[in-house]
């Protein structure tokens, strides 16, 4: 990995050894074969392997694209971080070269929703909450009570689960629960669609390495555009 173009050979002879560290530093929060995160993540290894042999920053290559920009500048940093982390000592040579390369993709996924909205496309989701909440210390979670995938995160939630915060957004939030809760979840979620009463209820969370987090946990029902948002806020006891 001397120069920019060795480094693109490396990279895509250790894909699979950097895609394997990040899903282990992301846990459930890690794209999942089918996820359209999934196929960013692959145009953005193209793009990378392609400019550096180049030596430009030529236009990422993003039609059909239709993930969470939030969630892939999460991801993209992830699997920087990963590729440093697998490169050992070259790791800053790495991310080095990287680094450019991730904020002209995600520039141009900007702009490319910009247009997309411009044309009369569907807006993506505003944000659940104000940027008030982000200050809150206990963790805070907006999750779709129809879909139970999370829709807005503070950083207290990722601090608590040991994931980049807008790593989590639209993954399944019981990837998050202690496997015996699931059924009382969605109860409560339930609860949400059919009622605008706050509830409370004990339950445990796990962070990305499974690890078990008693909490006490409130929840206010939302309803933006017709659809039912459960806001959780979980206090670690």
């Amino acid at each position: 990995m001397v120069g920019e173009t060795e480094i693109a050979t490396w990279l895509i002879s250790r894909r699979d050894e950097i895609s394997s560290v990040m899903a282990q530093r992301l846990g459930p929060a890690a794209p999942g074969p089918a996820a359209p995160e999934t196929e960013v993540l692959r145009r953005f290894r193209s793009f990378a392997a392609a400019a550096l042999r180049r030596g430009d920053l030529a236009t990422p290559a993003l039609d059909g694209l239709r993930a969470n920009e939030r969630r892939v500048s999460a991801l993209l940093a992830a699997w920087s971080d990963a590729a440093a982390e697998v490169a050992g000592e070259r790791g800053e040579d790495v991310r080095g070269a990287l680094d450019p390369l991730v904020v002209r993709f995600r520039t141009s996924m900007r702009s490319t929703g910009r247009s997309r909205r411009a044309r009369g496309a569907p807006r993506a989701a505003r944000r659940a909450v104000m940027a008030a909440i982000d200050r809150v210390a206990d963790a805070f979670l907006a999750v779709d009570a129809e879909t139970g995938r999370i829709v807005d995160a503070n950083p207290a939630a990722g601090a608590l689960l040991g994931v980049a915060r807008d790593a989590l957004l639209e993954v399944d939030a019981l990837s998050f629960v202690s496997g015996s809760e699931h059924g009382s979840w969605w109860t409560q979620l339930d609860a949400m669609t059919e009622g605008a009463e706050p509830v409370r209820f004990p339950a445990t969370l796990q962070d990305k390495n499974g690890a078990q987090i008693p909490v006490e946990c409130s929840a206010t029902r939302f309803t933006p555009r017709g659809r039912t948002l459960a806001l959780i806020l979980a206090r670690p006891l």
